[in-house]
């Protein structure tokens, strides 16, 4: 039980950093009337943000946590106004033991847990 309980709690706080580099890479597009991207590399358990002109932030999602994570795309990217590009919703899958977190990204670029 206090085992199952760290899990779910690191699989939360996971899914509240990616979700929170999601919100930050639409932002980021909208206040610079540029593109942002959001890259997954599950095997390594990072996620990057790259914004232009700013830079790439990392997130070690994976060892920060301990939990890992699969993508249903390896990236999102948002225009200028703050829209995601591609023509399917992207799904990221968080989990460590039997916790496991789900979120949605809409081709738009909105994200729901």
């Amino acid at each position: 039980p206090a085992a199952a309980s760290a899990d779910r709690a690191a699989v939360r706080a996971a899914a509240r950093d990616i979700e929170a580099l999601f919100v930050e890479a639409r932002a980021e597009a909208l206040a610079r009337g540029a593109g942002a991207w959001v890259r997954f590399d599950s095997v390594a358990g990072m996620v990057r943000l790259r914004v232009p002109g700013t830079g790439t932030r990392t997130r070690a999602v994976g060892s920060l946590y301990g939990v890992a994570f699969s993508s249903s795309r390896d990236s999102m990217s948002y225009d200028g106004r703050g829209l995601g590009h591609g023509g399917a919703n992207l799904t990221v899958v968080v989990v460590r033991g039997r916790a496991r977190e789900t979120l949605v990204v809409s081709r738009l670029g909105r994200v729901r847990r």
